[in-house]
């Protein structure tokens, strides 16, 4: 919205600095941030006395977590806010992309919310059923993806580009549709699994989500992409803007979510954070190079897969819990201990995701 002061600028005035992403950027940033640290408290009370008893707790989960009982959830409201806020203030709103990135991010939020509101209102854990939830999912993904195609460049539409081989693309054809609403549904669904402890989540979120920005930005630029030998994506510069309103959303809301948690981020925030970095990443043509970035994720939703798998076949367990920071928890990690690790192996994955741009 800010964007149209640049018609005022005379190319040498402050005005001349709204052209400019990175500008708009920390503007985004710090509009989220601010948001979260404003409107953080008030929204949880009043989450707190609509709610009662909070997000109701798993009986078989893990004996520490029913000390957690009556904490709000649905604190992704707080994020979705300061990041559409922030958004729709500092983004051109005449970017395809920006819009297709919000999409599925609200979209996505509201599936979740629906969730949150079903365990809340009946309080028990069933919420919506899976089966609900996956064919919206796919629905709202699959439109996502052929919106991306309609935008991208004619030599990159319905093909996979593979990281480090430069120049490499795989033509899936209509595939590529179905392989598209696989990432997002998969990406939103992973970090669901993930949000199981106090700021557990967000973390790995925001570091996702700022490499993937990072990732915008270049593709989005001539220059960096024959640098660094990428392939060019037109527009995509912008969602650096709702990637910076998101951290900084994130960050507002860890200030509350941080052990021990005033409150919970729920479906409605990890549902909708997921999605957006599967669309992010579609539309980037950094498909696989989410799967390395947010690696933590495809461990978590991995585990709970085998798990169910093996025991299905053998009627045994390979985890002594599913998902997997669950497992450490049994084994007698701490909270804190697991977080904090599972925040390093994030950072360290998303430093390898990023090297994919330069190692070619």
């Amino acid at each position: 919205m800010l964007y149209w002061l640049t018609e005022l600028s005379d190319g040498g005035d402050f005005f001349n600095l709204f052209r400019y992403i990175t500008f708009r950027s920390g503007g985004a940033f710090m509009t989220a941030l601010i948001f979260g640290f404003i409107f953080g408290q008030p929204l949880i009370n009043v989450l707190r006395r609509k709610q009662g008893k909070g997000q109701p707790i798993r009986d078989d989960g893990p004996e520490g977590h029913f000390v957690k009982a009556g904490t709000p959830t649905m604190g992704g409201l707080l994020i979705l806010s300061a990041l559409v806020v922030s958004t729709l203030l500092w983004a051109r709103l005449d970017n395809p992309f920006v819009w297709l990135v919000l999409f599925v991010t609200m979209a996505f939020g509201l599936i979740g919310f629906a969730d949150d509101f079903a365990k809340v209102s009946k309080q028990n854990t069933a919420g919506v059923p899976g089966r609900v939830r996956l064919l919206l999912g796919f629905l709202i993904s699959g439109i996502a993806g052929y919106w991306a195609t309609l935008y991208h460049p004619e030599a990159l539409q319905y093909k996979l580009a593979l990281p480090v081989f430069k120049d490499t693309l795989i033509n899936l054809g209509y595939i590529f549709i179905p392989f598209a609403m696989i990432v997002i549904v998969g990406s939103a669904n992973a970090v669901n699994l993930t949000d199981g402890l106090d700021g557990l989540a967000i973390m790995p979120v925001m570091i996702a989500s700022a490499t993937l920005g990072v990732i915008a930005y270049a593709v989005g630029r001539v220059d960096f992409t024959e640098y660094l030998d990428v392939h060019y994506v037109p527009g995509t510069g912008e969602i650096l803007i709702f990637v910076a309103g998101l951290v900084g959303g994130g960050l507002g809301f860890l200030w509350y979510n941080a052990p021990p948690a005033a409150v919970f981020m729920g479906d409605t925030g990890s549902l909708a954070l997921g999605g957006a970095l599967g669309a992010i990443a579609v539309a980037t043509k950094h498909e696989i190079v989410l799967a390395i970035v947010g690696g933590l994720f495809v461990v978590e939703a991995l585990s709970v897969i085998i798990q169910v798998l093996y025991f299905k076949r053998t009627g045994k367990r390979v985890f002594l819990m599913a998902p997997i920071h669950h497992h450490y928890e049994k084994k007698g990690w701490a909270e804190p201990q697991i977080v904090i690790r599972f925040w390093i192996i994030a950072l360290i994955l998303a430093m390898i995701g990023l090297a994919t741009l330069k190692v070619r």
